[in-house]
């Protein structure tokens, strides 16, 4: 055979389906040894035993853990460096995927891990997925999960939490008139943003005004567009809490734009505390969330699933804290 042989080709030698196939050199439930003992023959045979895939054949695993993320941001990046950091002393490889994000964004990650479990990844990690539920053979953790249900093990930061204390901060320097960029509405952590910026509204006894609150998405793009409405206007908040923090960037730099001076005229926080955010001309008040170890701790949990082991919990929740810095001081 000349050209490279596939999956398919084993099937046909083995006279198997090419579920069947991908069952037996995976090592899964439902194919008696006869049927395994065929196509690892087939596989032989054909010399399908050079790429990766065959590899896994032999090993019954890859030795790679696959991190799914929407794009390479700040955010996922401090991601990937704390499940780098946490696979350095294991056998595991790291694989870093970003798939085609057509249809509007959303349900990407089916598609890319219908692509790389069981032939490519052993385990994976989902980055702000778009999704609530999936189904593979491979073991799933959630970092920065989807609202709803939450059908695979998540580790996330306490983000009411943090909102409620970067609020609850502005209305201690004065402000009465406090502004939010929120951010996509699908993820958990967002939805529990939003309730923290509220909650600390109320307990100031500060009613919320839907016309201070503006859906950036976390797109910078939007957010530019919806910071401008939100400050181009005769009413504009003394100061802006933004549900992360390049969308507070955006708002800085649209303030700019307008001559407002930062933090004389308008005060502005974010939440992740990316390294952007402390390098920044002007460094920004922030919460801080412990991104490195948000992937760490996702790493060690699915290394425990992937070992067929029980983990102490299959849902974190880790601490935030409030970093001032110099984006943000008392109302003129």
């Amino acid at each position: 055979m000349s050209r490279r042989p596939t999956i398919n080709d084993v099937a046909r030698a083995a006279g198997v389906s090419v579920a069947t196939v991908s069952k037996a050199v995976n090592g899964r439930y439902g194919v008696s040894p006869e049927t395994v003992e065929r196509v690892l023959a087939a596989v032989a045979e054909l010399g399908y035993a050079s790429s990766l895939v065959a590899s896994s054949m032999r090993a019954r695993s890859t030795g790679v853990i696959g991190v799914l993320v929407a794009d390479f941001e700040p955010f996922s990046a401090e991601i990937l460096k704390g499940v780098g950091r946490a696979l350095r002393d294991t056998h595991y490889d790291l694989l870093a995927y970003s798939g085609s994000r057509q249809q509007n964004g959303e349900g990407w990650e089916r598609r890319s891990l219908s692509r790389l479990s069981g032939t490519l990844i052993d385990g994976a990690i989902m980055v702000t997925p778009t999704i609530l539920g999936v189904s593979v053979d491979v073991p799933i953790v959630a970092v920065d999960p989807h609202t709803g249900r939450a059908d695979v093990p998540t580790v996330e930061s306490d983000s009411f939490t943090g909102a409620w204390e970067a609020t609850r901060y502005l209305v201690e320097l004065g402000h009465r008139r406090i502004g939010f960029i929120a951010g996509r509405p699908d993820l958990r952590s967002s939805i529990a943003r939003d309730a923290g910026y509220r909650r600390a509204l109320s307990e100031a006894g500060i009613a919320y005004d839907p016309a201070l609150v503006r859906v950036g998405m976390y797109h910078p793009e939007t957010v530019r567009e919806q910071a401008r409405l939100l400050l181009d206007s005769p009413s504009r908040p003394t100061a802006v809490f933004a549900a992360n923090d390049l969308s507070a960037l955006g708002v800085i730099e649209v303030a700019t734009r307008l001559g407002l001076s930062i933090p004389g005229d308008l005060s502005v926080v974010g939440f992740d505390d990316i390294p952007e955010s402390s390098q920044a001309a002007l460094p920004l008040t922030t919460v801080h969330q412990p991104m490195q170890l948000l992937g760490a701790t996702a790493a060690t949990l699915l290394v425990t699933l992937m070992r067929g082991e029980v983990p102490d919990a299959t849902q974190v929740g880790l601490a935030t804290r409030l970093v001032v810095r110099s984006t943000t001081a008392p109302p003129a």
